[in-house]
């Protein structure tokens, strides 16, 4: 299997067996505000990922918007194994057609690094997912952004975990049906 090829050593992060499968952890510490790791992986368009709902949904799941009809799909690469918690400790930043984690909080050797895929899931998405992250206040289900509760969403924007692409999905359309 290519993905588990992957070699995390570089940005200090192992692939490891974690709570729900394979993840990423921590094998140093981080700060908040340092840049965890490349999100690396081939741009492909909306429609691409909606052919694989049918024949891979595993791999449309794992893609990340990066905005409009365009998605990063990390297959083979360590973004595969990035793990939804609601309770994140990074958050996906964007420079172009390049996305990154970078750690919102700390994050000691040891942790998972998990993201908010809610973060990434626009008002046109209908895409959703039972949650078990096990976190103490865990929503149960991840959803498209907009219908984060009030306290997560304000946290959110002023921690800027979602990017501007997604909050503009808000303004722009309506939901898509897949």
């Amino acid at each position: 299997m290519a993905a588990e090829r992957v070699d995390g050593a570089p940005w200090g992060l192992v692939v490891t067996k974690v709570r729900n499968g394979r993840g990423l952890v921590a094998s140093r510490p981080f700060r908040a505000g340092d840049r965890v790791m490349p999100i690396l992986g081939r741009v492909v368009t909306a429609r691409t990922v909606w052919r694989w709902w049918d024949a891979d949904p595993r791999r449309a799941a794992n893609c990340f918007r990066l905005a409009g009809d365009r998605y990063l799909d990390p297959r083979g690469e360590l973004g595969a194994f990035a793990n939804h918690g609601c309770r994140p400790n990074v958050r996906v930043v964007t420079r172009g057609d390049r996305l990154a984690f970078e750690a919102i909080r700390a994050i000691r050797a040891g942790d998972e690094v998990l993201h908010d895929y809610a973060t990434l899931l626009g008002a046109d998405d209908l895409w959703t997912m039972r949650c078990r992250c096990g976190w103490v206040g865990c929503r149960g289900r991840v959803e498209r952004f907009d219908r984060l509760p009030p306290a997560v969403m304000r946290d959110y924007q002023s921690a800027g975990a979602i990017p501007r692409y997604i909050l503009r999905t808000a303004r722009e359309s309506a939901p898509v049906q897949r």
